[in-house]
């Protein structure tokens, strides 16, 4: 698929979505921490603080941004031709023209009360709601040209993964574990990365950015790593021992393992973020280690990939229907008295059988002992 075939797609399926809403107007708001929403309808890397990309029902489509060199870049990727400087004299009258009675804001929610107030200026009778929603679904479902993207961010994700482990050794401190990552995602193209780091034994807790700890042997070392390729997230969740690994370690890891395969016994189209949540805490409450699945110990199950790097929630409760080529992470990281905090996930793409995993790399505790013989 060529890129402006996969453009049609996407705006024909958001519009199929406008018109079930019976919205004439799309405005998909993007603030500097949210950009996805803005880069799915421009296929644009933009930096402004503040980014609106408009989608009406019929015609051509414009864009805005707060820092004037987003718009000839906007313009140059060739999904929106139509890109300007996010001007609130101009925005309000171009806004205007569109004479649009029902507006739907993607990230309503964090729209500034200034950037709103333009948009209500500009169409004072139209009814203004959330829009949210209606694009969370559209971006849920992968095409064939968002899957080979992801695939790529994938062997990005092994390749950082292979680095970090042939960096760990006795004395090394966290952050020069990271900066071999970041030299070597880098290196074969990653936009950006979101790592978190442990150290430690039993006593770890949860992750946070590296530290100066240096490492000690016996240590397990554990990591979420996220690089970001062409746009798209893609999540490894490994742990690994600086040296030989302990009984109790490898007693964590078979926990670990059991949870994330019984997440992913359960995919399949339709099956809930909910669903898959409780298989994996099922396995935990079998074994008497429940109480390490709440919000006290840990955040969620997992969650979706794609533009955004934390997207559905894999969590108890939430109801979200996954349907055939969403995407997302099953890791059931947390802490248990086992061998403290513990990560391991898989991403997996649904598929109309199942699930595809889609990494390399292998699902086991690894072991510098073993890496270096």
């Amino acid at each position: 698929m060529t890129d402006l075939a996969e453009r049609d797609l996407r705006y024909r399926k958001v519009r199929a979505h406008m018109a079930e809403a019976g919205l004439d107007l799309l405005l998909a708001f993007g603030p500097g921490w949210r950009r996805e929403n803005v880069r799915y309808l421009s296929d644009a890397r933009v930096t402004g603080s503040a980014a609106f990309v408009a989608l009406p029902a019929k015609g051509d489509l414009s864009a805005y941004s707060t820092r004037p060199q987003d718009a000839p870049e906007i313009a140059a990727r060739g999904w929106v031709t139509d890109a300007h400087f996010l001007d609130p004299a101009e925005f309000r009258t171009r806004l205007g023209d569109t004479r649009a009675t029902r507006v739907g804001i993607a990230h309503y929610e964090l729209v500034p009360s200034r950037l709103l107030n333009l948009v209500e200026e500009a169409l004072p009778t139209a009814e203004i709601v959330s829009a949210t929603a209606l694009l969370d679904a559209a971006r849920m479902v992968k095409s064939e040209w968002e899957l080979a993207r992801m695939r790529r961010s994938a062997k990005v994700c092994a390749a950082g993964w292979r680095a970090f482990v042939e960096a760990l050794e006795p004395g090394l401190p966290e952050y020069r574990i990271v900066a071999a990552v970041e030299a070597e995602i880098k290196r074969l193209g990653a936009e950006d990365n979101f790592m978190l780091i442990a150290s430690g034994k039993d006593e770890v807790r949860g992750m946070t950015p590296p530290s100066a700890r240096l490492l000690e042997d016996g240590d397990m070392v554990r990591t979420e790593l996220t690089p970001q390729m062409d746009g798209y997230w893609l999540q490894i969740c490994r742990s690994a021992v600086v040296g030989k690994a302990s009984d109790a370690q490898k007693r964590s890891f078979d926990l670990f393992n059991e949870a994330v395969e019984a997440g992913m016994a359960v995919v399949k189209p339709g099956v809930t973020a909910h669903e898959i949540a409780v298989a994996q805490n099922d396995v935990f409450r079998r074994q008497g280690y429940g109480e390490y699945c709440t919000s006290q110990y840990t955040r969620v199950r997992g969650h979706g990939h794609g533009l955004h790097l934390d997207e559905t929630p894999i969590i108890e409760g939430n109801h979200t229907v996954l349907p055939e080529n969403a995407v997302f992470i099953i890791h059931p990281n947390t802490y248990t008295p086992i061998a403290g905090y513990h990560v391991l996930g898989d991403p997996v793409r649904v598929t109309a059988d199942g699930y595809e995993v889609l990494l390399e790399t292998e699902r086991k505790l690894f072991q510098t002992s073993e890496v270096n013989a």
